[in-house]
């Protein structure tokens, strides 16, 4: 593989760990700020919105610009974001911080995969995409927790200052290593993001994703504060507990992507969400057992994000039949819509934390996916009554 495929990679490490690792500081953010936890989930919330605006919109207007300076420019503000968040002086300007990094966040993505596989032949285009990505789960398990370290040790602030220079590492290596001269295809324009939505099918899909993502969320947002104030894990054992879940993570992503080449899109959606579900309502009861906690964070983060194979995949599969011209926007869609259920979800569970309480954010995770799944089986039943569609069975 070339280097340049390397510096996509690191982008998207930094990235990652900047999206997830506000998590495990929520408690801490809160306290210096003086805001309620809630205020400070918003910071997901919103970083999320960011992402799921910046997708579609920003890759329209962009569509034009040549990949590399786009690229080194999206880097940019990446760090700009983040330095702005370091030097914030209150919840506001952070609130600032956060969205104009989530605006980076989703133009990347976006554009990330076509640039990936334009540096490889063909044939290896599904590996590219696959390197690419994998600095999601290597941030997941290493930047989210090492961030959550340094945040407790050394005030949350350090934490935005250690990403930032991330994304100056990653905008002089993408500087450096990626080429002038990668191919660019037509860009996708607002006309053909909104021909796009205007099927039904596709918008079930997006539905699926946002509701069957954002579940998982609804507890996640609030796992710090969960973690220290109803199981009663000190502070320095959150960082320990989200290394474990990242590593969770990192195995459930492949476990749900043979799922979905073994058994089909839909029916292998079908039983993550059904264990996903089992797992969260588990964890209204273990929330308080330390140990018992940490074995159900292990449980959960091996089938949390297993559903985002085959969520791709099926979005791909349903665009190839109902707008063929327009796949690539079909999948970038289905980013934003995973971002929406971040954003949703986090707003969700501030309220939810604000009435009933932490403890009530898992079992309210798990009605939640069971409306994915009930939605999954709807999906699958009309690809059922329509043979075009790709073969999925129900359970």
């Amino acid at each position: 593989m070339p280097l340049a495929l390397w510096a996509l990679t690191i982008s998207a490490f930094a990235i990652g760990t900047t999206e997830f690792v506000i998590v495990g500081l929520i408690p801490t953010v809160a306290t210096d700020l003086a805001v309620s936890l809630p205020s400070a989930g918003l910071l997901v919330s919103l970083y999320a919105l960011g992402v799921a605006i910046g997708a579609p919109l920003l890759t329209a207007v962009t569509g034009r610009v040549p990949r590399k300076p786009l690229l080194i420019g999206l880097m940019a503000l990446f760090t700009l974001g983040n330095l702005l968040a370091w030097l914030a002086p209150g919840y506001a300007p952070l609130i600032v911080a956060r969205v104009l990094t989530g605006l980076a966040h989703g133009v990347f993505f976006s554009i990330g995969s076509t640039i990936a596989t334009s540096l490889v032949p063909k044939e290896k285009a599904a590996s590219a995409i696959a390197i690419m990505f994998a600095g999601l789960t290597v941030a997941l398990v290493t930047g989210v927790p090492l961030g959550t370290v340094i945040g407790q040790h050394f005030g949350w602030r350090a934490t935005f200052l250690a990403v930032s220079l991330l994304g100056l590492v990653a905008l002089v290596a993408s500087a450096l290593l990626i080429p002038r001269d990668i191919r660019q295809g037509s860009p996708a324009t607002l006309g053909q993001q909104l021909r796009v939505l205007a099927q039904p099918r596709l918008l079930l899909i997006y539905a699926i994703t946002a509701v069957g993502y954002g579940g998982t969320f609804i507890p996640f947002t609030y796992l710090a504060p969960i973690l220290e104030q109803v199981t009663g894990l000190p502070g320095h054992r959150i960082a320990l507990v989200m290394l474990v879940y990242g590593v969770s993570v990192a195995v459930g992503n492949l476990w749900g992507g043979r799922l979905a080449d073994r058994l089909g899109p839909v029916r292998a959606l079908q039983w993550i969400f059904l264990l996903l579900s089992g797992v969260l309502g588990i964890m209204t009861f273990t929330a308080t057992h330390p140990w018992l906690m940490i074995v159900t964070v292990m449980a959960w983060g091996a089938v949390a994000f297993g559903n985002v194979p085959g969520l791709q995949v099926y979005v791909v599969a349903q665009a190839e039949r109902f707008t063929p011209q327009a796949v690539d926007v079909a999948s970038g869609l289905n980013i934003a819509a995973f971002n929406l259920g971040i954003a949703l979800a986090a707003w969700l569970g501030g309220l939810i934390v604000a009435g009933p309480g932490l403890t009530a954010t898992p079992w309210t995770g798990a009605l939640v996916v069971l409306l994915a799944l009930a939605l999954t089986c709807f999906s699958g039943w009309l690809d059922r009554r329509h043979p075009a569609a790709p073969e999925c069975e129900m359970i």
